[in-house]
């Protein structure tokens, strides 16, 4: 139950990120999903040690999720910055 329950965090986490990041007509529910888990993978190795802020991997809180939104939206830019735009 408790995977279920990640796995719907990670997808609204990665649909919020995408939504910043303006790449939310680019992808799906399934890559909404993959960018809120690599997120959070990204937070808790970079960005929690330093805030203190676990990540949804721990309990699912409102930091928590700020902190992995934090992650993805990093995740994101990232990205972004290697696909670029082709116009």
């Amino acid at each position: 139950m408790n995977l279920i329950i990640y796995l719907i965090a990670g997808a609204i986490v990665g649909y919020v990120a995408s939504r910043i990041m303006r790449t939310s007509s680019q992808q799906g529910l399934l890559i909404d999903i993959v960018v809120g888990v690599a997120g959070a993978f990204l937070a808790g190795y970079f960005i929690s040690p330093l805030l203190g802020v676990g990540t949804i991997n721990d309990a699912i809180t409102i930091p928590t999720l700020l902190v992995t939104l934090l992650g993805s939206v990093i995740l994101l830019a990232i990205v972004k910055l290697f696909t670029g735009r082709r116009r």
